[in-house]
């Protein structure tokens, strides 16, 4: 079973975000989605000072198996990257709520969060897969 921590919102898409300040998240994979992708080798990370909108593939994770779009979960601006992950993307896998993150975003006013999931609901949508 993939650990879920209660504190972050979650997307179908199996990103996190975790709310480090009013307005501000940082986002990575979650434990599902690392495992699913076995060893991961590379990372594109999104642009620092880029903004998306909900649901814009901003980033790449590559694996042994396959590489897989990363998705912005919210509208808003990235203000800060992991470059960790640039030469050690492995960290994803140990890591992936914590050492592992991929980038934070100041979101815009008007960002809906209503689509995010909480804890609860994103194990009920893994053990559904």
């Amino acid at each position: 079973m993939s650990y879920v921590p209660d504190n972050l919102l979650y997307t179908a898409s199996h990103e996190w975000l975790e709310e480090l300040d009013k307005g501000i998240y940082r986002i990575g994979i979650t434990d599902f989605a690392q495992d699913q992708l076995g060893d991961i080798v590379f990372v594109e990370l999104p642009k620092e000072g880029g903004s998306y909108a909900q649901e814009d593939e901003c980033g790449v994770v590559e694996s042994v198996k396959t590489a897989s779009d990363i998705y912005c979960p919210i509208v808003g601006t990235v203000i800060a990257v992991n470059d960790s992950l640039e030469d050690s993307p492995e960290l994803i896998n140990d890591s992936p709520y914590d050492d592992g993150w991929i980038f934070e975003i100041e979101i815009d006013e008007d960002a809906d969060l209503d689509h995010l999931m909480s804890a609860e609901d994103y194990r009920e949508s893994i053990e559904e897969d």
